[in-house]
Order: C-alpha cells, then structure tokens, then sequence
C-alpha cells in the first residue's frame, strides 16, 4: 500500500494467493498501524476480484474508507503501482525467482527500508518518501540550499548564482473526487 503523495509504502504483504480474506485484513492491519481515521482515505485499485469483493467493499464502509478504483483493462490508471513495480522489478539484486515465503519477505523487507528511508526520489524533488512522510522536508531543504549558498559564495565565477531548489507540489491524487481526503494510498497485487 502507497500513500501517494510522499510514495511511501505504508504496507506491503507476501502472500502464496490474492484472497479477499487476506487483502481484508492488509487493509485494517495498515490503517490501525496509521491511525487512519474514518473519513481520511481513498483507496485507489485495481479491478481483481478480492479489491472487487462484497466483503472488502462492506470493510471498506466499516472503515470509512472512500474506493476508487482503475477502468477495465486500463493499466495506466494506476501509475504510482505500476512504477512501484517497476522499481520493484529493476531493482538490484532482484531475483529470478524466490526460494520460499521466507527469502520473498526478506527480500521485500530490504528493498522497503530502502525505498522508503535512502531512496531519493526525482518525483519528490529527490528527498525520500519517509522525508515527506514524516514532514522533515523543511528541514531537509534548508540544509540543501545552505550547501547551495555555500558552494556558490566558495566559486563565484563557475557558478555564478545558485539555482533555488524545486518545491513539491502541495496535493496529488488519482482521478481525485471533489472532497479530497486528507490521506490517498493505492494498491496493486499482492506481492509475491
């Protein structure tokens, strides 16, 4: 699960098969860990059966959890998921295959600290989702422009002014309703 607006992974699973039962409790186990409250998400999936289920969608209203959800065989509706994948997929030391649920839980748990906590992300002005996560993107930034500043007081000729650093954008959403929730996160595939 990814919340959209910092591509932090909030929560992830490994799972032998995608059930409804499983992808129920993902979702509560995720949102207690957050302290989501009712009202505060959407989530946004993709159409198989167990995001599509009666149960999951009656969990979904317990919740008060907002659905969205991508068009039929529409893969790009879920951008952030399927770049989440690909990075999942390219990523170095990814293997062919898994020895067991074990190595597959091991593996994703390393790639998930990384992600979240070193990987410097170019859709975030490059400060790691646990930066915008967390809120430390402030304090992050002035340490940035004050290397700035500093490299261009030191070599005033090869650089004459530096530039100012990007801003993120201030809300992001996948095909955002009229009332925003405070909190977006997408789902894809169980990972495996």
């Amino acid at each position: 699960m990814l919340d959209l607006f910092s591509r932090f992974v909030v929560g992830w699973m490994i799972a032998e098969e995608e059930t409804a039962v499983q992808g129920q409790h993902f979702i509560a186990t995720t949102c207690t860990r957050h302290s989501i409250l009712p009202g505060q998400l959407t989530i946004h999936a993709d159409r198989g059966a167990p995001m599509k289920a009666k149960t999951t969608a009656q969990l979904l209203v317990d919740l008060g959890i907002a659905e969205s959800h991508s068009r039929p065989r529409v893969s790009d509706d879920n951008p952030f998921s399927e770049a989440q994948f690909k990075t999942l997929k390219y990523a170095p030391g990814y293997p062919k295959q898994f020895e067991s649920r074990a190595h597959a839980q091991d593996w994703a748990q390393g790639l998930f600290d990384w992600y979240n906590y070193r990987h410097h992300h170019t859709a975030l002005a490059l400060f790691t989702p646990a930066d915008v996560y967390f809120g430390r993107v402030e304090e992050k930034w002035a340490v940035r422009q004050a290397a700035l500043d500093a490299g261009g007081a030191g070599c005033r000729r090869r650089w004459m002014q530096p530039s100012p650093l990007t801003r993120l954008v201030s809300a992001i959403g996948v095909r955002s309703p009229n009332d925003r929730p405070t909190k977006s996160v997408s789902t894809g595939p169980n990972w495996r």
